[in-house]
């Protein structure tokens, strides 16, 4: 079932305003849980891990964010 603009629009402002805050804190705790747990990793280890779990979130919500910028394609022109 594919998803209409207006609910692909709603979603994504909610994954953008609720999601994605609640996300960073889950990483971030998480990375400073095994930090405490087994030691500070080196700096680009740090990095390296921030940068995935930077980019990782994207993957289950593309499907919402494609063509939101853009006009509604259902409008009456």
């Amino acid at each position: 079932m594919a998803l209409s603009y207006k609910v692909r629009r709603r979603l994504s402002m909610l994954a953008l305003v609720i999601g994605l805050p609640a996300y960073i804190i889950v990483a971030v705790s998480i990375v400073n849980w095994a930090e405490a747990r087994w030691g500070m990793m080196p700096w680009w280890g740090s990095v390296l891990v921030y940068i995935v779990l930077g980019v990782i979130w994207v993957v289950p919500l593309k499907p919402i964010f494609r063509g939101v910028g853009k006009d509604d394609p259902d409008a009456p022109q």
